[in-house]
């Protein structure tokens, strides 16, 4: 391609990825009002955005991703309430996945299965480390999103997407519930068994036990940092989803890559 063209074709990727990035950080908003209206039952539809302390309906300029929230220093303009760090990160976060979705894929069908899944585990991360819950429309529609979109899944057939949500679910299910029986009371719950199918169904079984890995060694970091600043000991509660997630982003994207160096390691 003559020099011309390939800067005619750069610049145009650039605007593309601007438009992505933009598109991302609107959905991050509207994922942003989903984190806090599903676990709580409030209706995504009416009324528009507010603030959740004063009920001061949002004007356009107080609802631009990212910028508001920087415009306004992190309160609301009514009540000057402080608005929760978690809005920014989600509005941040949200255009990055969708921006890596579209390097790795461009504009295909891959890139919005690829997106419904990161958008999934962005929705589901941020729920569960605010309200200790992880609502089904989640991890159930996911899975069912999971398996329906095993054809244009670029690292699962549908063979492997199902038996990835039977193997991820099982295990996990196993792990509660043997946990119960032996310390009398709930370690993982039914939230999170559930999320297991559905990183199952995205990932196959090798990126459960990836996800499993991965969940359990930040699981316990995570775990023993809040112990020794809480004082609480074995009794203190963190939600495992984002664990769970964490798990499932590093499984979908090297799940392959970190078996090869797992059982080269092993049988070296």
């Amino acid at each position: 391609m003559p020099q011309q063209g390939m800067q005619v074709f750069s610049a145009f990727r650039g605007i593309d990825f601007i438009i992505v990035a933009a598109f991302g950080a609107i959905f991050g908003s509207f994922y942003n009002m989903l984190i806090y209206r599903i676990p709580r039952e409030i209706s995504v539809i009416s009324p528009g955005s507010t603030c959740p302390k004063c009920g001061h309906r949002l004007t356009w300029k107080e609802n631009i991703p990212i910028v508001s929230y920087i415009f306004l220093k992190g309160r609301c303009a009514a009540c000057s309430s402080r608005i929760p760090l978690r809005y920014i990160i989600v509005e941040i976060v949200t255009p990055l996945a969708f921006l890596l979705a579209y390097w790795r894929h461009g504009l295909n069908s891959t890139f919005f299965m690829e997106t419904i899944f990161f958008s999934l585990l962005i929705l589901i991360t941020f729920t569960d480390l605010e309200t200790y819950l992880i609502p089904d429309i989640y991890s159930i529609g996911g899975t069912l999103l999971g398996l329906l979109l095993s054809g244009v899944n670029p690292i699962v057939t549908w063979r492997e997407s199902l038996l990835g949500a039977i193997v991820g679910g099982t295990i996990l299910f196993l792990i509660s519930f043997v946990y119960f029986r032996l310390r009398g009371r709930e370690g993982l719950g039914g939230g999170d068994v559930k999320l297991m199918v559905m990183i199952g169904a995205f990932t196959g079984y090798k990126g459960v036990v990836v996800t499993m890995f991965v969940s359990a060694i930040t699981g316990l970091m995570a775990g023993i940092i809040v112990m020794v600043r809480k004082k609480e000991g074995l009794s203190t509660m963190i939600p495992y989803g984002p664990f769970l997630a964490l798990g499932a982003f590093v499984a979908y994207l090297w799940a392959d890559k970190l078996m090869e160096i797992y059982i080269s390691f092993v049988f070296s």
